[in-house]
């Protein structure tokens, strides 16, 4: 893809997203309810994007793998495994800072 200012249109089409393991891009597309693999980058340094891939395989929500394993996990794939990802519940965030800024 070139730049493009959201892909929603893009992720609501989709049966399948591939992507690179960034926090808003895997919790966007899981809150689509769409099944992911996430792609890491094993070049970077203190590699966030692994821990982010392996909390979110570990918890049932996606499967990652690197460039060079990607045929490797498409071939051998079970989307039916994955755990549909909970929806977000922001209320209760901000019911946590009213409480802790005493604005309840």
């Amino acid at each position: 893809f070139r730049f493009k200012d959201s892909l929603a249109e893009d992720l609501q089409s989709a049966d399948l997203v591939i992507s690179h393991a960034g926090a808003g891009s895997c919790l966007e597309t899981l809150e689509k309810g769409k099944p992911l693999i996430v792609v890491i980058n094993d070049k970077l340094m203190d590699n966030h994007q692994l821990e982010l891939a392996k909390q979110l395989h570990r918890d049932g929500y996606v499967l990652y793998c690197n460039c060079s394993t990607l045929v490797e996990t498409l071939r051998l794939m079970d989307l039916t495994a994955l755990k549909p990802f909970p929806p977000g519940q922001p209320e209760k965030f901000a019911s946590f800072l009213d409480k802790v800024f005493g604005l309840q």
